[in-house]
């Protein structure tokens, strides 16, 4: 390896140690910063998150609005994938350890007819009724539910299956459109009425055959990365019920970690597929800007929203990405790119592969975490991939361009609702939008010139390296504080070691992926993440298929098993 001085020096990211605040306490300093004194509490507080600095800085880099790669329109908006190509049965690893049950185990019960959808979903709804421990789910309609069942197993049993995910539970953020239920965003006002139509990606899941279980928890207005909910309750990490799950996509990625289906839809505009990827031990992938329409998504974050796949194993990922991706006409920005196309993504060779790491921000997180990807890196080495010394800098000032574009978007996409309802927020949550207002046009648009630095910094390191490789979280899990249940908390200490990693493809719009590598000493899983250039989801996909072949994967505490492998 090379020598580290040079890459060391650009490196600004910081740990901090901040108030942490619940219960009691945490109610008293919202009313506080709602209140006429809030013009004394916010600029302290603007300061501490990094944004008085920001403001004294220079950018001369023209604004980039939005993170689009490319100036052309799709010469071919209408490619579609060869689905026959898509894996009939997942590779079963030469490591001993736990087998999720994957979308292909379903098909092949189903082709076998040892099971059929509508028993199978009939097992779901029946753990879902009697669960009250994860609130995986925010609404759940059994008797559509039992209806997709039904044609879907006559369908099958008629030999005219639409596709393999004929038949196959998917779960739905209830961030986006989903016939026959409304959309919540996680709050106890939205949605009050059901959507009118499926937003784009669950109509194409839906065509496939898919049978959708239902809408998941959500941390609320997807404003927050640990998964707390104090109005429809907070979810559980099945590895550990006592600790977080991640979020915004939090019930996504609990159901699939606790086997109640192989894949689910999720969100991100900072890492809310990726992070409760990584913390319930499942595999998310964050494609690139535009690759998945937006139709019938909540408008909370324009310019950093993302929707993709949450999935059990690699294979169930690449399949949900081949299915929602791709042109719409519903949605301009899938236009300005070239088809969605997933050549060699199972090629189970990494050899020549180039991997950039950037040491003093991969080594920035807890000795656990470093400790299980260094492994894997050195895994990754001896099996001929070439570890590639690289430097990224201005990494904190797009730490705060992240923070002050994702909140400066959500707070404007819900300023017709604020003076009517902010206080049916959790507390977080009328925190942060009350900051969030506090920020001016000049600090949006000198966050957007930092988008422009920061595509030009990785496309510059993208001449050298294929992916950059990173944790995808600071640390595992964190735990559940009771006091944190019914208003929320304020804990910044912990967002910053949750968030250090992922926010930097929402800002350049790069697909991201991240998948399991390890466990801490508490039995919590590790992710490791992998950045790649526009377009190139084949290629995360492809070194994550093959990190999943060197990982002994664990059953988590809390995991039902709907079909026998």
């Amino acid at each position: 390896m090379s020598d580290q001085t040079n890459f060391d020096v650009c490196y600004d990211l910081k740990s901090a140690k901040l108030p942490y605040l619940a219960g009691r306490m945490l109610n008293v300093f919202v009313r506080l910063v709602e209140s006429p004194l809030k013009n004394l509490l916010i600029p302290s507080l603007l300061k501490s998150a990094g944004v008085g600095w920001f403001r004294k800085q220079h950018v001369s880099e023209s604004p980039r609005m939005l993170p689009i790669h490319s100036g052309q329109s799709a010469i071919d908006n209408t490619a579609k994938f060869e689905f026959k190509d898509l894996p009939k049965i997942n590779r079963v690893t030469a490591s001993p350890g736990f087998r999720y049950v994957s979308i292909s185990d379903y098909a092949n019960a189903y082709e076998r007819g040892v099971k059929n959808p509508e028993n199978v979903v009939t097992g779901i709804l029946d753990l879902i009724d009697s669960d009250k421990l994860l609130n995986a789910f925010i609404a759940v309609n059994r008797d559509d539910v039992l209806k997709q069942a039904r044609e879907s197993t006559k369908r099958i049993q008629n030999g005219q299956a639409l596709s393999i995910l004929d038949g196959v539970p998917v779960a739905v953020k209830d961030e986006v459109d989903m016939i026959p239920y409304p959309t919540t965003g996680g709050t106890a006002f939205l949605g009050r009425e059901v959507a009118k139509s499926d937003s784009t990606v669950v109509a194409r899941l839906r065509s496939a055959g898919a049978v959708l279980i239902g809408k998941t928890n959500m941390h609320e207005i997807g404003i927050g990365v640990t998964g707390l909910n104090p109005i429809h309750g907070t979810p559980r990490n099945p590895y550990n019920t006592n600790r977080h799950s991640g979020g915004s996509s939090s019930g996504s990625g609990v159901a699939v970690s606790a086997g109640l289906c192989p894949l689910a839809v999720g969100a991100d505009g900072g890492g809310s597929i990726r992070i409760p990827a990584s913390f319930c031990g499942v595999v998310g992938l964050k494609p690139t800007f535009g690759r998945v329409s937006e139709h019938g998504a909540l408008d909370l974050c324009w310019s950093l929203a993302h929707l993709g796949p949450i999935g059990a194993s690699v294979a169930d990922v690449a399949i949900g990405y081949a299915h929602m991706s791709g042109y719409d006409d519903k949605d301009p920005l899938t236009g300005y790119q070239p088809a969605p196309q997933l050549t060699a993504w199972n090629k189970d060779d990494i050899r020549g592969l180039k991997i950039g790491i950037f040491r003093p921000w991969f080594r920035h997180a807890s000795e656990s975490v470093v400790d299980s990807c260094e492994s894997m890196l050195s895994t990754i080495e001896e099996s001929g991939g070439k570890i590639i010394d690289i430097s990224i800098p201005d990494l904190e000032l797009a730490r705060v361009a992240h923070t002050i574009t994702i909140a400066g978007e959500m707070a404007q996409s819900l300023g017709h609702t604020y003076a009517d309802h902010h206080k049916e927020h959790s507390a977080d949550v009328r925190i942060n939008l009350a900051l969030a207002r506090a920020l001016s046009s000049l600090d949006y648009i000198k966050a957007q010139r930092t988008r422009h630095r920061m595509i030009n910094h990785l496309n510059d390191v993208f001449k050298s390296v294929d992916v950059i490789v990173t944790p995808t979280t600071g640390i595992t899990a964190p735990g559940i504080n009771s006091k944190a249940l019914k208003y929320g908390e304020s804990d910044l200490t912990t967002l910053f070691e949750i968030m250090r990693f992922a926010p930097l493809a929402n800002l350049t719009g790069l697909p991201a992926i991240s998948f399991p590598v390890g466990y801490d000493p508490d039995g919590l899983p590790v992710g490791m993440q992998a950045i790649a250039p526009a377009w190139q989801e084949a290629i995360l996909l492809q070194l994550a298929y093959f990190v999943e072949g060197k990982v002994e994967r664990k059953k988590p505490d809390v995991f039902f098993r709907q079909i026998e492998t």
